[in-house]
């Protein structure tokens, strides 16, 4: 066990200490204002604000009404013109417009009409979208005079029915909530999978080219030398999350204590979200997820690069398999995500290549209620017995690939090297 430790230690310290692991430090927090500043930003520049002429041959919209439309919303200004249909068609461009909109004699009584924005330019979606609203809320306050409806009776008209989904044993949960926080969580671990376990692969390889792991693994089990650099760069991998938590919770109270409108907002938000959710449980769970289905890839990582040499293109084919793994656990929580219950979603969630995820986002929908307790016990119990065989697998591979030179080893030839008697 003191050797582990060693290991773990030697692993944490090395790592930790490095320029890369303090700039990706502080580089995330900076990354997460600059997306939060960008995105408003991003929108506001790719906002089109056009000048669109309207040609209308049925009556309807008026100078006053599309006036007001524009007053009430900026986006896209709408202007009726009283010029020859022609003459506007052909020369808007002229004329200082953007396009145009061609409107036919229309009749409140039909159900639906289709109008055309015309222009020389082709535009997005959302440029439509700011002339429908306008034009649309003019033509149902047309229909509503015709048809003699007050204020009143086009409230009731309005108003329809929602239908929520409500679990009988937890009715705090929110579904939209859960699948929110099922998603972050699963994207989460995706990412800490990829990342943190290339980076132990990448450690097995330079001390594999440095012949360092000759020295280390003459006086340590295989065993006890994977699972201490697993665990050391799992400790890093926690380190790193647990001080990005600690950022975004300064944030969040710094914006609750600023007191602006907006902030405020963002924190009643936040607050009505978190409460749907048994929080202890799934900061808990994510934890443990994290942790060992960290445990469970990066020790097939570390096999790897124990059995290659300093050529990239070598680790990178036979570590595809392992990717894969992890973007069929992906997939396979889309899949969950849409029906929890459902018997894709309990398999995927009990087999340890996919439960990381998979679990993960099952469980913002109610433990017990859509997730049974045993369900969640067998899920970490399997989880549990498959990092420790994985690492078991993974050092007896280390031990024979980590002394081979000049060779390039299959999958075949590794799981011949980790089921051969000593």
């Amino acid at each position: 066990m003191n050797k582990i430790w060693i290991i773990i230690k030697r692993e944490y310290l090395t790592r930790v200490r490095k320029k890369t692991f303090i700039i990706s430090t502080l580089l995330f927090p900076l990354l997460y204002l600059g997306l939060i500043f960008g995105m408003g930003v991003i929108a506001n520049k790719s906002r089109q604000d056009l000048k669109v002429a309207i040609i209308d041959h049925s009556g309807y919209f008026t100078a006053e009404k599309l006036n007001f439309e524009n007053s009430i919303d900026d986006n896209s200004t709408l202007i009726l013109v009283k010029n020859a249909t022609d003459s506007i068609m052909n020369h808007y461009k002229e004329a200082g417009y953007d396009g145009y909109i061609e409107i036919p004699a229309l009749h409140w009584q039909n159900g639906s009409d289709s109008l055309y924005f015309k222009s020389e330019k082709s535009y997005g979606g959302n440029a439509t979208v700011a002339m429908q609203a306008k034009l649309n809320r003019i033509w149902t306050s047309i229909k509503n005079d015709s048809l003699q409806l007050d204020a009143q009776k086009q409230a009731i008209l309005t108003k329809g029915l929602s239908v929520t989904a409500r679990n009988i044993k937890d009715e705090n949960i929110n579904s939209g909530t859960a699948e929110g926080i099922a998603y972050v969580a699963g994207f989460l671990i995706y990412l800490i999978l990829l990342i943190y376990g290339s980076q132990v692969m990448m450690g097995v390889m330079e001390e594999k080219t440095n012949r360092i792991a000759e020295v280390i693994v003459s006086s340590v089990k295989p065993f006890q030398m994977m699972l201490g650099k697993i665990v050391g760069i799992g400790m890093v991998a926690l380190t790193q999350f647990l001080l990005w938590i600690a950022f975004v919770f300064i944030i969040y109270n710094v914006s609750k204590a600023s007191g602006s409108d907006i902030a405020s907002g963002m924190v009643g938000s936040i607050q009505n979200m978190f409460s749907s959710v048994n929080v202890p449980l799934v900061l808990f769970c994510f934890g443990f997820y994290f942790l060992a289905g960290f445990f469970f890839y990066a020790s097939l990582y570390g096999a790897i690069g124990s059995a290659v040499d300093e050529d990239m293109r070598e680790a990178q084919s036979l570590s595809f398999p392992i990717t894969m793994l992890v973007i069929i656990s992906i997939a396979l929580m889309t899949a969950t995500v849409s029906n929890p219950t459902g018997p894709i979603a309990f398999w995927a969630s009990m087999i340890p290549f996919s439960s990381p995820i998979v679990m993960m986002a099952r469980i913002p929908y109610g433990v017990p209620g859509t997730v049974p307790w045993w369900q969640l016990g067998l899920s970490m119990s399997l989880l549990v017995l498959g990092f420790i065989f994985t690492v078991w697998f993974a050092g007896k591979i280390y031990r024979t690939g980590i002394l081979m030179y000049g060779k390039k080893p299959s999958w075949k030839e590794m799981i011949k090297w980790a089921f051969r008697k000593n």
